[in-house]
């Protein structure tokens, strides 16, 4: 399986739209997409400055790799989603959207515990995360109704977790989840409602693509 290595803003050029991949960059002056708001490629400008009618096809492409790209999944892993949301009960668009939102790594970053999904992933993977007092380590994890996240105490020292309390006051944590900024822990209350979850992903499209 093939891992993204290529500038990250990259792909928010290719979207057209800022996908705040990484984190409070996306905010200043210093984001590319800010600089370079067209396609990457050598005619990317010159594509941007003439656009055409969009196919179907292409409008469920872009919506389902927009979504890919946002939660960092790949795209076995997105058809597999695909695949276990289509067998739950209710809308298939809106069980996807709530597996992608309950992924470890996404809760990690929905309780400010990171400034961008990636990063959010990179601290998982490196085992500084307890769920439920088990340490947990893998960032496709799907968190549950009522489990706690926790930094563990061994990281807890660390410099990164030490200056966290500040940094994450200013982030905001959605009503589906409670943050104690004290002890640096959190708790899923419910399943996230739609209108909790990024307005910009179009889930009707994305079950479109894999149903034709």
């Amino acid at each position: 399986m093939a891992r993204y290595t290529d500038a990250v803003c990259r792909l928010c050029r290719r979207e057209g739209e800022k996908l705040f991949l990484k984190g409070e960059r996306c905010f200043t002056p210093k984001c590319a997409f800010e600089k370079r708001g067209y396609p990457p490629g050598q005619h990317g400008k010159t594509a941007s400055a003439r656009p055409g009618r969009e196919s179907d096809y292409a409008k469920q492409l872009r919506a389902k790799q927009k979504a890919r790209r946002v939660y960092g999944v790949y795209e076995r892993q997105f058809r597999r989603y695909y695949g276990t949301a289509l067998r739950m009960r209710g809308l298939t668009g809106m069980n996807l959207l709530t597996i992608l939102e309950t992924r470890l790594s996404n809760v990690v970053y929905r309780l400010g515990f990171a400034s961008s999904r990636s990063q959010a992933r990179i601290l998982v993977n490196h085992g500084h995360f307890l769920v439920n007092g088990a340490r947990a380590d893998i960032p496709s994890l799907g968190v549950k109704v009522d489990d706690v996240i926790s930094v563990r105490d061994q990281s807890k020292d660390s410099t990164y977790f030490k200056n966290l309390r500040e940094e994450a006051e200013g982030r905001n944590v959605p009503t589906w989840l409670a943050r104690d900024l004290t002890n640096l822990n959190g708790r899923m209350l419910r399943l996230p409602e739609r209108s909790e979850i990024d307005g910009n992903l179009n889930e009707q499209l994305i079950v479109e693509y894999y149903s034709r």
